[in-house]
């Protein structure tokens, strides 16, 4: 190739370099990203105070369940499917009284219907403010349901 045939190589449909400032940036980089430090002060928070359906199924699949999973729905709706394993306590009905079976350092993991109903964040709240270690599984049942795994349909026990 001679020297002067080295840039016709090139596709004609691939644009040439445009200098950044002559283009506005995208949405995505409008707002530059945060420092490194700040992002994984952040992501650490975040995770702090949830949890994904996948991380519980492969604990709970695992045998290694080192906390609670509540469904916090109501009890037809447990009844009518709900995570293996999760113990149905509607968020209403969270109170001191039926915690007292899990000792005090206990983490409870709680689900709702999903992304639009905010009964798992009623029921986080009732849980920290009984001082109680939580954290929410996001997606609840519906990204449960999303990610294939299976669900168990017995009632839930009758409270003596």
């Amino acid at each position: 190739m001679l020297a002067g045939n080295r840039n016709r190589s090139r596709s004609p449909a691939m644009p040439s370099a445009v200098a950044p400032s002559a283009v506005a940036p995208s949405a995505v980089a409008e707002i530059p990203a945060a420092p490194s430090a700040a992002a994984l002060a952040h992501f650490e928070a975040l995770m702090a105070f949830e949890t994904d359906c996948w991380d519980v199924h492969d604990a709970m699949s695992g045998g290694r369940a080192d906390f609670v999973l509540l469904d916090v729905r109501s009890p037809a709706l447990y009844a009518a499917g709900h995570v293996p394993g999760a113990v149905n306590l509607p968020h209403r009905k969270i109170i001191e009284r039926k915690l007292a079976d899990w000792p005090a350092d206990t983490l409870f993991v709680v689900y709702c219907a999903g992304p639009h109903c905010n009964g798992a964040c009623r029921a986080a709240i009732r849980l920290a403010r009984l001082g109680r270690p939580v954290k929410l599984m996001i997606g609840g049942i519906e990204g449960w349901k999303d990610e294939g795994f299976a669900l168990a349909t017995e009632a839930p026990p009758v409270p003596a």
